[in-house]
């Protein structure tokens, strides 16, 4: 069954909660010709230097939020670039969905992601709206991929991850073009911990924002991968209060929202200005360190804010 939708910054309407199994109608997009830089190298986890006079501004943020904040941000047409420790490590919490479905995409194309999936109820997960209600049936990778984008499904992921080859075989996807910085070691939910100290499951805002590169904007994905990928992620029911909510109105953002523990919140994006202009590749992401500490959403809108402000934007 298809479900339509109607498609508008910062929102999306959903029917009945359950359109994971929906095909999406493809839209143009600008692309780029390669798939975006190499990541910095693994061994490489010193904070890099924000570019004046955005320094303040973010570390005024830090103070603001009692949060460790890094950020990445690029014009994919000038090139030009804000960072405020873009090499630091966070845990990117379920900011990799993205790249999981991207990976699904890579592996299976279009035509082949009506494969379904069986799956026990043994298999469902804490933060599976979509997925436990198709135990007896299973589900598409289609449906999966949407069910993790839309609602941040967690044990539709997991079922995604078992496709790739496990955490390592999503990990080994990112290698192929040129992140060598991003671990993946588990399944959700325990991927998301954000233990202060544990590089398990972690990654930079640099990496993160290249590889979302890669699938959206590079040539990791043909042009209707790509197209499916942006739709999906356009259209999500989780970042509204994020980079979305940092950037100008009319903006077309298609973002993954995460949450880790000890207050961390994370958000990449792809965005494109209401102008036509080129695409801007974000990536915001903060930790609070402490246990229990709750997360703060403004934190990153602001974040972006001044990162879109820096770019001219």
């Amino acid at each position: 069954m298809t479900y339509p939708l109607r498609i508008r910054r910062g929102a999306a309407w959903a029917a009945a909660g359950l359109l994971a199994l929906a095909a999406l109608p493809a839209c143009g997009q600008q692309t780029e010709s390669g798939p975006g830089s190499p990541a910095a190298s693994k061994r490489s986890t010193s904070p890099a230097a924000a570019t004046e006079p955005t320094a303040p501004k973010f570390r005024a943020l830090e103070r603001e939020f009692d949060a460790r904040l890094g950020v990445y941000a690029l014009d994919t047409g000038t090139g030009r670039s804000v960072g405020y420790q873009p090499d630091d490590r966070f845990a990117y919490a379920s900011t990799f969905k993205a790249l999981a479905a991207g990976a699904i995409l890579r592996k299976y194309g279009t035509d082949g992601i009506d494969k379904v999936v069986t799956y026990s109820r043994d298999d469902v997960v804490a933060d599976s709206p979509v997925s436990e209600n198709f135990v007896e049936t299973g589900m598409s990778l289609r449906g999966l991929c949407a069910a993790t984008l839309w609602y941040s499904d967690n044990t539709a992921v997991n079922l995604l991850l078992d496709e790739l080859g496990g955490p390592d075989g999503l990990e080994k996807v990112l290698e192929e073009f040129g992140d060598d910085v991003t671990e993946m070691d588990r399944y959700e939910p325990e991927m998301s911990d954000g233990t202060p100290g544990d590089i398990r499951d972690t990654s930079t805002p640099r990496a993160m924002a290249e590889s979302l590169r890669a699938f959206l904007l590079g040539d990791a994905l043909k042009r209707d991968e790509r197209e499916l990928l942006r739709q999906w992620m356009t259209t999500n029911m989780t970042g509204r209060t994020l980079i979305r909510a940092g950037v100008p109105d009319g903006w077309d953002v298609a973002d993954k929202s995460g949450s880790a523990g000890y207050g961390g919140r994370n958000n990449i994006a792809v965005v494109w200005p209401e102008d036509g202009g080129n695409p801007i590749v974000m990536a915001v992401m903060s930790t609070r360190g402490k246990q229990g500490a709750d997360r703060r959403d403004a934190l990153i809108a602001k974040a972006a804010t001044v990162a879109a402000d820096a770019l001219g934007r």
